[in-house]
């Protein structure tokens, strides 16, 4: 048995996609569990992973009340890049702003229930794609600010999806799409907001990837569920079940399916 705060599951792109979950200090690599049965216990404990202090509450996942208010990283222009003010001088954190929004994202699309898109941090390909569960991604921009990439998101959402139907993505493999055709059909209808947006931009800030190559992901799942049935530690601490796959960042089981990402901080107890 293992026992510590948990963070998000590590992924490796490989053929089935690489688990491992942090545990305290330790890391357990969850692919060699597969169709066995193994346990999940919440000793009651939740520790905010920025300043360690117990909390009865994880905000923004892993979190206490008072970080989650003041760090930037909780911040609501971090889920809508569009309403970034750090040139308004209001960045809750500007040092740390200018390291992580202040450097290339990736403007993407991704098929995980149906072709979406999305933005990240160019370091982050791809484990964003890996933690959305999607199948098939495609970058299609490269921007300089994470400003940039929630403006360009903004102009392709009018014709495309920006979420993820988590449900219909653990259900099983999304339908392969032709990323291609779908990535030049959006461009041509987004044509006229894109070409504003590069006009009022310095050349090379916002720059089209014609080049990119689709990446295929899979996932190491026995079985998909008929029906999507949420497990959760404040209803239930302890969860125990034969471990049937593993996609985005949930655990499937036999008898539901868990976030793990969401209890980050969360004192466990994993026994396998």
């Amino acid at each position: 048995m293992t026992e510590g705060h948990i963070k998000k599951m590590q992924a490796v792109l490989a053929d089935p996609v690489q688990y491992s979950l942090p545990i305290g200090d330790e890391l357990i690599g969850l692919n060699q569990f597969l169709g066995k049965t193994i346990k999940l216990s919440h000793t009651g404990e939740i520790h905010c992973s920025n300043c360690g202090k117990r909390t009865k509450k994880s905000y923004s996942q892993g979190f206490c009340y008072v970080c989650m208010t003041k760090l930037a990283q909780c911040d609501l222009c971090i889920m809508k890049p569009e309403t970034c003010h750090y040139h308004l001088g209001t960045c809750r954190e500007p040092s740390w702003g200018e390291q992580f929004c202040f450097q290339d994202h990736i403007v993407y699309l991704a098929n995980s229930s149906g072709i979406k898109v999305g933005i990240t941090r160019h370091t982050q390909v791809p484990t964003r794609w890996i933690d959305q569960g999607a199948t098939q991604a495609l970058p299609i921009f490269k921007v300089k600010t994470r400003l940039q990439s929630g403006m360009v998101e903004m102009a392709l959402k009018k014709y495309v999806a920006d979420k993820t139907n988590w449900r219909k993505m653990l259900q099983g493999q999304a339908e392969e799409k032709q990323m291609f055709v779908e990535r030049d059909a959006l461009l041509e209808q987004a044509s006229e907001e894109l070409t504003t947006l590069q006009n009022e931009h310095e050349e090379g800030q916002i720059e089209l990837l014609p080049d990119a190559q689709v990446v295929n992901i899979h996932y190491p799942v026995l079985e998909y569920p008929l029906k999507v049935s949420s497990l959760n530690f404040d209803k239930t601490p302890e969860i125990e079940g034969q471990l049937l796959g593993i996609k985005g960042q949930y655990l499937i089981f036999d008898k539901g399916v868990l976030n793990l990402r969401k209890f980050t901080s969360y004192n466990l107890a994993f026994d396998g």
